[in-house]
């Protein structure tokens, strides 16, 4: 088959080079791509935000086989749908199961309506009521974007001042445009050992009859070492999670992921392609942080390396609705993303920076991100540039591996956290 990848980013390019183990596939596609991408596909220069342009691509190309809709904001709009209807085959789920993730609002009601545990909330489109609730309600508070926001739009408030100013920001200032329309402002909530806790991030495949969970991972989120700085949108990733065990693996299938899933079937609203459940380890049992619509980034960097199973058989049985037909495999062993981003990143930084590479180690591969050619160079072009992964026998191993290999990639003001891997190790 020729299968065409939507999206431009480190997830993409970690999907088309877990396609490009399959049998299954002759050709890969890549819209917009990257530098990466472009080594193993066809890149095609079209915006994938507008769909009459898509539209038109897809109908001069009857040659392409099969369709991934990777991102958030295309997925949000109706991509997925727009595809079907021309009777194209596609991963994804339509526009009316990803508001999961693109309405925090959305995803929170339907928790509370199908009592899957998650943090206590409150939602409000009136600035006026939310700084109310705020000053009634106290420290540390949590405060969500309704909307899509790069995986930046939630404030973990320490401080009743730091609350405040965190709102204006979303709601008068709109730092994050219109996905800071409506907020939900919701309870910190607290991990076993650590502040504010230990999350895991679960991706699972589904096909609306069957949910299998993929191996686990660890996200790293803020831009700096001991997580301190500003929300990103990742910088980077361990697999699998230490404190993973079988028995939290059933508690989150039967009180999480299993109801979703019919949740989602009730409300007229069946989801089939990869839901992500970011998920915490409270004194009260695994809590949902958050929803995806789709394949994290960086989590897919660390996850679809460990896949044993041919990607697209999987894709194709949750298309078909026969999910629960294919035995999917992983392997053993660990594996760790470490981010390198430019400098300034998640706010203001400088593109077009020239890419050195050296050697790398034979277990490690780098995940183009925010890359580009120019005049025939490899320059840097977003915040998020390249994820170095690496597998080991165990995730020290990885990220040893991982960090000998950072140092053979260079570029001017490069920036990285160094402790990628570290996180929760006392398990």
């Amino acid at each position: 088959m020729n299968v065409l990848v939507i999206g431009n980013g480190g997830r993409e390019h970690a999907i088309l080079l877990a396609l490009k183990k399959s049998p299954k596939v002759k050709k890969l596609y890549c819209m917009k791509g990257n530098a990466g991408t472009a080594e193993i596909a066809e890149n095609v220069e079209v915006d994938y935000m507008n769909l009459e342009a898509v539209k038109a691509f897809v109908s001069n190309h009857p040659e392409i086989d099969y369709f991934v809709v990777a991102p958030d904001d295309p997925l949000a709009i109706g991509l997925v749908d727009e595809l079907e209807a021309m009777g194209k085959r596609c991963f994804g789920p339509r526009k009316n199961a990803a508001i999961i993730e693109a309405s925090k609002a959305f995803s929170k009601a339907l928790m509370k309506k199908y009592n899957i545990p998650t943090a206590e909330s409150e939602t409000f489109d009136n600035y006026d009521e939310a700084l109310a609730y705020i000053n009634k309600t106290g420290a540390p508070i949590v405060l969500k974007a309704d909307g899509l926001a790069l995986g930046k739009g939630v404030l973990i408030c320490k401080t009743l001042q730091e609350a405040e100013q965190g709102l204006k920001e979303i709601m008068l200032d709109k730092a994050f445009g219109s996905a800071g329309n409506k907020i939900v402002i919701e309870e910190c909530m607290q991990g076993l050992k650590y502040n504010p806790g230990e999350e895991v991030s679960v991706l699972a495949f589904t096909d609306g009859k069957t949910i299998v969970p993929m191996i686990t991972s660890c996200d790293h989120k803020r831009a700096n070492d001991n997580d301190e700085g500003l929300n990103t949108g990742g910088m980077g990733t361990f697999s699998p999670c230490p404190f993973w065990t079988k028995e939290m693996e059933e508690e989150v299938m039967q009180k999480i992921m299993l109801p979703t899933m019919h949740a989602m079937n009730a409300e007229g609203r069946t989801f089939k392609g990869c839901l992500y459940f970011g998920l915490m380890r409270t004194n009260k049992g695994v809590k949902v942080v958050e929803y995806n619509s789709r394949f994290g980034d960086p989590e897919t960097q660390v996850v679809l390396p460990m896949l044993k199973t041919d990607l697209m058989e999987i894709f194709e049985a949750i298309t078909d609705e026969r999910l629960s037909e294919v035995k999917i495999e992983w392997e053993q062993g660990a594996c760790v993303c470490v981010v390198l981003a430019s400098g300034g990143y998640p706010l203001s930084y400088a593109k077009g920076k020239e890419i050195e590479i050296g050697n790398l180690p034979q277990s490690v591969h780098l995940v183009h991100a925010g890359t580009a050619i120019k005049d025939g160079k490899l320059v840097t072009s977003g915040g998020r540039v390249l994820g170095v992964v690496a597998k080991g026998s165990d995730i020290e191993n990885a990220r040893e591996i991982a960090y000998s290999a950072v140092k053979a990639v260079k570029w001017e003001n490069m920036h990285y956290r160094t402790d990628i891997g570290v996180k929760y190790r006392q398990g």
